[in-house]
């Protein structure tokens, strides 16, 4: 089998300079795009856990909306409630007026 060539100053050629000088900066390249990756990675992490503290507000946000929901129907209920009573009252307070203006009256 043959022995892989050595590359020693006495017997580098000048292509093989260029050739260890392209592999030196193909892997200066290869590194800087693994830390850009890396970089990319750390930044997607992040944006992942923005988003489940986003989700988690928005279903509060949600359970809030439900609440107020609820208690708008219960306050549109007591409001019909005071309607039929308002109602109620202003026939009582005709009748008073009516019975004390017949008895203001010496005709009756």
């Amino acid at each position: 089998m043959a022995s892989p060539k050595t590359l020693s100053s006495s017997t580098a050629t000048p292509t093989d300079s260029r050739l260890v000088d392209a592999t030196k900066r193909i892997l200066q390249e290869i590194t800087a795009v693994e830390r850009g990756l890396e970089a990319m990675d750390l930044k997607i992490t992040d944006l992942s856990a923005a988003s489940t503290s986003i989700r988690a507000d928005i279903a509060s946000f949600q359970d809030k909306v439900t609440d107020l929901d609820l208690r708008l129907t219960t306050v549109k209920g007591q409001l019909a409630t005071l309607s039929e009573l308002d109602s109620e009252l202003q026939f009582l307070c005709a009748k008073i007026i009516d019975l004390e203006d017949r008895s203001q009256c010496p005709f009756i």
